[in-house]
């Protein structure tokens, strides 16, 4: 995988472990993650804490371990409040105490495709898939280190892609703010297993 962009730094104080967080199982990470819409302005995230979720991310699979994600994280308040800037007026506000703002992005013409064709009707799609992977890896790895996220799909693909110098061959995919939450919000309804389940 390519080198990680990360732009700019923080001067955090914060160590690589989190204070007061327990060890949980699986089970526990996954439940206890929410979509988090509010965020503690006192507490902040440091470039090596984010390097230990991406480290996680690049375990995820993709197609023929093409490994197409890619990860800019804006960490200097600059430039955090510049992409801020260009999520849509619900999302800046959502984000409005959010220390770190992480872009995912995959590389075209790789994951989904065989000798150069498409493997399937999806074609690049697929690395939207890989991406999705990815990402879900990092969230969960940031909840199990006792840090909160939101993925984010409303965003000025073309504004970000000029302040974080993203080559034209990469397509952007999401949004994430890393942060810690303030409250805990609501855990929405869930689906059953019936609801969305056949077996043959």
């Amino acid at each position: 995988m390519a080198a990680i962009s990360i732009m700019g730094t923080f001067a955090t104080g914060c160590n690589d472990t989190p204070k007061n967080q327990q060890e949980m199982t699986f089970d526990e990470i996954v439940a206890t993650r929410r979509s988090v819409r509010q965020y503690d302005p006192e507490k902040k995230i440091s470039e090596a804490e984010i390097r230990t979720l991406i480290e996680t991310a690049i375990e995820a699979p993709s197609w023929a371990n093409n490994q197409p994600v890619r990860y800019y994280v804006a960490i200097d308040p600059e430039t955090v409040q510049k992409i801020r800037e260009l999520l849509g007026t619900s999302n800046m506000r959502n984000t409005a105490d959010a220390p770190v703002l992480v872009v995912s992005t995959f590389k075209k013409g790789g994951s989904g495709f065989f000798r150069g064709t498409p493997a399937n009707e999806l074609g690049d799609e697929w690395g939207a898939y890989d991406t999705g992977l990815s990402n879900a890896y990092f969230i969960l790895k940031a909840r199990e280190r006792g840090y909160d996220t939101l993925i984010m799909g409303m965003r000025d693909s073309d504004g970000i892609r000029k302040i974080l110098n993203i080559p034209n061959e990469e397509e952007v995919t999401a949004v994430i703010s890393v942060g810690y939450r303030v409250s805990d919000p609501n855990r929405p309804a869930r689906k059953s297993v019936d609801d969305i389940t056949i077996f043959f």
